[in-house]
């Protein structure tokens, strides 16, 4: 086999000039052409990024838009003066009701082995509004830790002498 020999194929050299010069031409737009390519593509990356934020700004502004729609009626903004902040109408007697058997649940403890927010603990107590957890924080304030004694007065420091810098 080794004898078999093509005609006019045995004397042809494997690459010739022309070939070479074609793959130098193609390797180097392929390298002249790889930075700007990838530079679109990250470049496309940051535009669809960029328009997923915007929508989500667009989403957050109609939102918005109607929480103000909202706040813009009086009877809502009654209702959110009554539900967190514990207001009433003149003529009105506000009260809230307080469970005396969860009182003495709360004081003998939670169930044993319950974890405290189950439900074998028993009903959530009431949270206090926020102006009685202020007043409480301003008698707290006021009061003075008991055996403890009046601070010493703090002195500031005498200014030091000015000097004189004359020659």
């Amino acid at each position: 086999m080794a004898g078999w020999k093509i005609p006019g194929f045995a004397g042809r050299p494997r690459f010739t000039s022309r070939a070479t010069v074609l793959v130098l031409v193609l390797c180097s737009l392929v390298a002249i052409l790889a930075y700007p390519t990838r530079q679109f593509i990250s470049q496309r990356s940051e535009i669809s990024a960029q328009r997923a934020r915007a929508e989500h700004a667009r989403q957050q502004v109609e939102e918005l838009r109607r929480e103000k729609a909202r706040w813009q009626d009086p009877e809502f903004v009654k209702a959110q003066a009554r539900a967190r902040l514990h207001y009433a109408m003149p003529g009105e007697t506000p009260y809230i009701s307080v469970d005396p058997t969860a009182a003495a649940k709360a004081s003998a403890g939670p169930a044993a082995g319950a974890p405290p927010g189950s439900a074998a603990a028993g009903p959530a107590t009431p949270a206090k509004p926020w102006y009685a957890s202020v007043w409480d924080s301003v008698d707290a304030a006021d009061a003075a830790p008991a055996g403890t004694t009046a601070l010493a007065p703090v002195v500031a420091p005498a200014p030091a002498p000015a000097r004189d810098s004359s020659p």
